[in-house]
């Protein structure tokens, strides 16, 4: 098995990671998104993420969950493949689908100390920050790279 393939984690599995870092006393990092088309913005963000903690860990949607989010004609990559080049990363420790409309569950089961989103969202508005302030955790969220998105991405491949 390649190091990145070690790092995709079913729950359970991404579960006993986490117990396994807390009691090294690792500060452990939750983030999530689609990752559909990687960039540069992604990569940053991802990257000023790790470094608020010792693990960082990546809620990836899945494909059934990327449709319902931004139309059919989305994920342009499938899930295994998204895992795979999330995983690929130095700053990414693992990475973990879920497949619900938002990654509250998920955030519930791993109890990160730190749950961080780009800066077009507002504290209160990021799914989970409630789980982790009442843990007396932190949510922060990271300036994001302007000019860079998926969709931006793929309007200038489709000449749109």
């Amino acid at each position: 098995m390649l190091p990145s393939q070690a790092k995709i984690c079913t729950l359970p599995d991404l579960l006993d990671k986490v117990a396994e870092w807390r009691t090294q006393g690792q500060k452990l990092v939750f983030t999530n998104g689609c990752f559909d088309i990687v960039h540069v913005g992604h990569v940053d963000y991802l990257e000023r993420a790790r470094l608020l903690g010792d693990k960082l860990i990546l809620g990836l949607n899945t494909d059934q969950s990327v449709s319902r989010l931004k139309g059919p004609s989305r994920p342009l990559q499938d899930e295994m493949s998204r895992q795979r080049v999330m995983a690929s990363f130095w700053f990414v420790d693992a990475v973990v689908l879920f497949d619900e409309e938002t990654p509250y569950e998920l955030i519930k089961a791993v109890q990160p100390d730190v749950l961080v989103k780009g800066d077009d969202y507002s504290i209160d508005t990021i799914v989970g920050h409630d789980l982790v302030l009442e843990r007396g955790g932190e949510v922060k969220t990271i300036p994001l790279v302007k000019g860079y998105s998926t969709s931006q991405v793929v309007a200038r491949i489709l000449g749109t």
